[in-house]
């Protein structure tokens, strides 16, 4: 196992090339809040261009909500599409193709200012969140499955870590010395161009994903001599031996479909597990909790909020490269176990700071601190394992279709939690957190209690885990009976 678990060169490449993709959907995620007034007084000098008036606040603001909800929806049909280009184009190919997306994006928003033109800005958003969508599937896909075995969990939190990385640029970029400012925001928008050209350059250096190459090309000679490179050494035989075993079981199965995944009883369980996960992402509160951010830190006294929020960007960072190390020592299972319990412990603290923070001035600095450790605690597990768990839970035919359903889970959810946080906090106050207290504790116990450990199998081994569910266990060790005690049918 040594000589296939170490990082080579090329596997370097292989990652870093496709975590360009994850950086850019986490820069557009975090791009668009703090240059708002200058976007918004654009759309107003627009206006006034075209119709000769000022725009009402109603149809500004939903100019706004469309700019920053849009991104969403194109996510969605992104993440969905996802099976449609990985299966007939490849996983490499598909994420070189889904750049040409992000430069019309580039184009379309870095020139609306020039053009007057708030349309261009709308439609730039919503292509960019087109291209968001997809990369969700196909950076997670790829890593998965060029990365060995001992590696998996590890490489797999590249994804989140991309992520995380393009909202902290994102926030520093749009200060308002930077280009959070009147005369460079269309700048701030269109930088995406970098980090696509950037990927242009490295993926065709990157190799395609031997797996793919094996089991759905039937290019046994190819996937050889990628997997030689990737690990490293010259003998692959016990990759080639799991991925043959996989395709043989692929073979004996009939294609996967969305629908199959349901129907059959072989994928209802995993396909649960793999939605619910994404929903206890997004469910968990932590948008909510960066839209809260400011104000808490202004409460506090903070003179400049927007550099305490850049705080809590670098914590976010700082956090997903421990859970990086750590993943592979602790599993899956057990350090999304720990974040949800972490994040439901700080959310009743915040809960407390908040409803207090009038009789109590002090309490203002415990928000502070409820907020930077929820932040830590989701970069710990339910921000980068959701992702990578997917391409584990799947062997690989029905992988395409589990990915495009749990990339619409988390998108759609998403877009819930965007459009209507606002409202909630307004009908709740600082009580809020206590639905995502009790979301927390119900994702708890549903982990707890059906979600397997991960942690050092092979996609075969998960696989077949679930298709004896039902079965004795008799058979197993310990550790995998611990782990898959929960897989008996739903």
């Amino acid at each position: 196992m040594e000589t296939g678990s170490k990082m080579t060169a090329r596997l370097m490449l292989a990652v870093g090339g496709a975590v360009l993709g994850s950086l850019q959907f986490g820069y557009n995620t975090g791009v668009i809040n703090a240059p708002q007034k200058v976007i918004e007084d654009f759309y107003n000098r627009t206006w006034l261009y075209r119709y000769e008036e000022p725009i009402s606040p109603a149809t500004l603001t939903t100019l706004w909500s469309l700019s920053v909800a849009i991104f969403s929806v194109g996510g969605m049909i992104g993440s969905f599409s996802v099976g449609l280009f990985v299966n007939r184009f490849g996983r490499r190919n598909s994420m070189l193709m889904s750049n040409i997306l992000a430069f019309l994006s580039a184009v379309l928003m870095g020139f609306s200012k020039m053009a007057f033109s708030f349309e261009m800005l709308i439609l730039g958003r919503f292509i960019i969140g087109l291209y968001s969508g997809l990369t969700t599937g196909f950076v997670p896909m790829y890593v998965g499955e060029v990365s060995p075995t001992a590696l998996r969990g590890a490489l797999g939190t590249f994804h989140q870590l991309g992520i995380v990385l393009g909202i902290l640029i994102a926030q520093v970029f749009g200060l308002d010395l930077i280009m959070g400012n009147d005369s460079l925001w269309p700048l701030l928008l269109g930088f995406i161009f970098v980090p696509a050209l950037l990927q242009c350059i490295i993926l065709p250096f990157a190799p395609e994903s031997p797996r793919f190459l094996l089991i759905n090309r039937n290019e046994e000679n190819k996937a050889k001599s990628v997997l030689k490179k990737l690990r490293g050494t010259t003998d692959v035989s016990s990759d080639l031996q799991e991925m043959k075993e996989e395709s043989r079981q692929m073979m004996r199965e009939k294609k996967v479909t969305i629908m199959e995944l349901f129907r059959s009883p072989m994928y209802r369980q995993p396909i649960l597990i793999a939605i619910i996960l994404q929903l206890s992402q997004q469910l968990s509160g932590i948008n909510a909790v960066f839209y809260y951010s400011t104000s808490i830190f202004e409460k506090a006294g903070v003179e400049q909020p927007v550099y305490a929020t850049i705080g809590s960007g670098v914590v976010n960072t700082a956090f997903t490269v421990v859970s990086l190390f750590v993943v592979e020592r602790a599993g899956r299972r057990t350090l999304h176990l720990i974040g949800l319990a972490g994040m439901a412990g700080c959310a009743v603290l915040m809960t407390i700071a908040l409803t207090l923070l009038d009789q109590m001035p002090w309490m203002s600095y415990l928000s502070i601190v409820a907020i930077f450790g929820f932040v830590a605690f989701f970069e710990i597990g339910p921000g980068p394992i959701p992702w990578f768990i997917v391409a584990e839970l799947f062997s690989q035919g029905p992988r395409p279709a589990a990915f495009a359903v749990a990339g619409l889970s988390n998108w759609t959810s998403n877009f819930i939690v965007g459009m209507g946080f606002q409202y909630i906090e307004q009908l709740c106050g600082s009580y809020v957190f206590i639905i995502f207290t009790v979301l927390l504790v119900l994702f708890f116990i549903f982990t707890y209690f059906k979600v397997p450990e991960t942690k050092g199998r092979t996609f075969d081994e998960i696989a077949s885990g679930f298709r004896q569910g039902g079965a004795s266990q008799s058979d197993k060790t310990p550790d995998e009976f611990h782990s898959l005690g929960a897989d008996s049918q739903v």
